[in-house]
């Protein structure tokens, strides 16, 4: 029996009884005393449950509703929320395709341990969890591990890093002085937002797009986290901008019965018509990321506005369709 069986076996004998001597629970549980003095703790303690000793009955029993005061009392679920299991196996996921024979390689294992005792501690093995659960990831890009070190401990630092960086869009490569300012895991590849001296101004670098990476002696310029937001989240996707517009888009009834639940942008705007189809709006300062998302929807997407994405669209359609014409 796992402790967390032990501690919900031990809640329904107290729940269901005035009182339980201490023989008769360690007997029932098959444990040591030592070892249920360590579970009474852990409920006590951890979980604020209202368990004493009454020394006139001679047993263990919750304490009454009227007279309980702190914290309350609930177990935990014996089953992880979406949002847990979600975490757990994406840190999972994120570890084990880091290389374990690098600089890192020392830390991950035992992180990656404890990830995995506490998968299996929720009353279900760590392998059945794993076997019945997946996480799949989509266009993941590789990167060199030695370049995300040298990101990651510049920016625990606070130094600057000089980059030498491809940026795909122009099919260019320079070399940056950057000031380093947080790492954003997004639709599954790495990104760095940073202070790019070169520009002077606030980007954002993917870490597979880095070539070279080199840490200097300089501090680095801190950028407030408002600054950033306004920068690089105000728009939609992960390009950035601060000459934000706003894109009007109207989807098929069949369609919205699947985009009406997506959030594109926090801060979009959304309504379902009489007809079924779904309206959303999203504010954009760079169309490119915009564009692609909107493409995949086909015929089941309309850009109401504004008529310069329109245009930009229209034309994508419309090269997409010479290839085949």
């Amino acid at each position: 029996m796992s402790g967390m069986e032990r501690i919900y076996q031990i809640d329904q004998i107290l729940a269901g009884r005035n009182f339980v001597p201490r023989k008769e629970l360690q007997d029932r549980l098959g444990v040591s005393w030592a070892t249920l003095k360590r579970d009474l703790a852990y409920l006590k303690d951890r979980l604020n449950a209202p368990i004493i000793f009454d020394r006139d009955l001679g047993g263990y029993r919750f304490e009454t509703e009227s007279k309980r005061i702190g914290p309350q009392y609930e177990l935990p679920g014996l089953w992880f929320s979406a949002e847990e299991i979600h975490a757990l196996l994406t840190m999972q996921h994120l570890l084990s395709n880091l290389d374990t024979g690098g600089l890192l390689g020392s830390q991950i294992k035992p992180l990656l341990a404890r990830l995995t005792g506490l998968l299996g501690s929720a009353d279900n093995p760590a392998e059945e969890v794993q076997k019945r659960i997946r996480i799949r990831t989509v266009g993941a890009r590789q990167f060199h591990l030695e370049h995300f070190q040298a990101v990651g401990s510049a920016l625990l630092r606070r130094k600057r890093l000089v980059i030498r960086y491809h940026a795909r869009g122009t099919n260019e490569t320079t070399e940056r002085e950057v000031s380093p300012q947080r790492l954003v895991h997004y639709r599954d590849n790495w990104y760095l937002d940073a202070w790019c001296h070169l520009r002077d101004g606030v980007r954002a670098f993917s870490v597979d797009a880095i070539k070279h990476a080199e840490i200097l002696d300089k501090r680095a310029k801190d950028v407030a986290d408002k600054r950033l937001d306004e920068v690089l989240g105000s728009g939609y996707g992960i390009f950035s901008g601060t000459d934000v517009s706003w894109a009007t888009l109207r989807f098929s009834p069949e369609r919205s019965r699947w985009v009406a639940s997506e959030c594109w942008h926090p801060n979009q705007k959304a309504k379902i018509s009489k007809d079924g189809s779904f309206e959303l709006k999203v504010p954009y300062s760079d169309d490119r990321e915009l564009i692609m998302d909107i493409l995949k929807y086909g015929g089941d997407c309309q850009v109401v506005g504004p008529k310069e994405l329109q245009e930009r669209v229209a034309a994508e359609f419309k090269r997409g369709l010479a290839q085949y014409a």
